[in-house]
């Protein structure tokens, strides 16, 4: 992965290849006992993994914003191993504190992320945050960074442009009087638009007919408010029965 290698401090072991985690899973399979979900999550909270098993019983692979936005939602922190070229990249993701651990700084992984990055595997993580008093479980300090910033750029740069599952629909929207708005990201038509929920609510296709955004726009906006806690649906709302533009469409 020679394009990101410079973002991995000096001194800190390789990444491990690919082809070499992916015979680890396969032997993991192998010892399962007969008849256990193929699903490679492994002892994750019941009520995550159930959230998660969706990928399987809709015969798709796991999306990472997805993966990222169950954890947020059940509030557990999880470590998401993802194939970065032919890398393993760990993903360590503290939402209780706020925190996230990885190898890459924010920018080369949002780089990494344009392209889809391959779930491979979702476990309970156990790093520690930094201070915890199991210091042996602390990871290098250099590698967490804040978590929102990260859900926010993964959301409006990263390869999803579809809604998440949990806000696609007939649906109006409305930013949550509780998010600290100054502290998003956000500039000129996206600062508007945020702006604008604040006041009222708005369909997706409202949205994207506003100054400076398009459909895509609004879509990662919506989903980026959504991971930041910050956003209200509403499905009974008269304005939401009444638009056809759906989050799929």
């Amino acid at each position: 992965m020679p394009h990101f290698e410079p973002t991995i401090p000096y001194g800190e072991p390789e990444l491990i290849r690919a082809s070499s985690f992916q015979r680890y899973l396969d032997e993991l399979a192998r010892d399962a006992p007969e008849g256990a979900a193929s699903t490679r999550l492994t002892s994750l909270n019941p009520s995550l993994l159930q959230d998660l098993m969706r990928f399987e019983r809709e015969g798709r692979p796991a999306d990472l914003l997805e993966v990222l936005a169950a954890c947020i939602r059940h509030a557990r922190g999880v470590t998401v191993h993802l194939q970065c070229r032919e890398r393993v990249l760990p993903l360590t993701v503290l939402p209780l504190e706020g925190l996230v651990h990885c190898p890459l700084d924010l920018r080369a992984l949002i780089e990494a992320q344009r392209e889809p990055l391959t779930v491979l595997q979702v476990e309970p993580a156990v790093l520690r945050p930094p201070g915890d008093t199991e210091a042996g479980l602390v990871g290098e300090v250099q590698m967490y960074r804040p978590l929102s910033p990260l859900l926010w750029a993964m959301a409006m740069h990263g390869a999803r442009s579809e809604l998440l599952p949990e806000v696609t629909g007939a649906a109006v929207y409305r930013v949550s009087p509780a998010l600290d708005v100054a502290q998003l990201r956000s500039k000129g038509a996206l600062y508007s638009a945020v702006k604008q929920l604040r006041r009222a609510v708005a369909s997706l296709r409202q949205i994207a007919s506003w100054p400076g955004m398009d459909h895509e726009r609004a879509t990662r906006l919506l989903n980026a408010l959504y991971l930041q806690a910050g956003l209200i649906v509403s499905r009974s709302h008269p304005a939401a029965l009444g638009d056809s533009w759906f989050g799929g469409a």
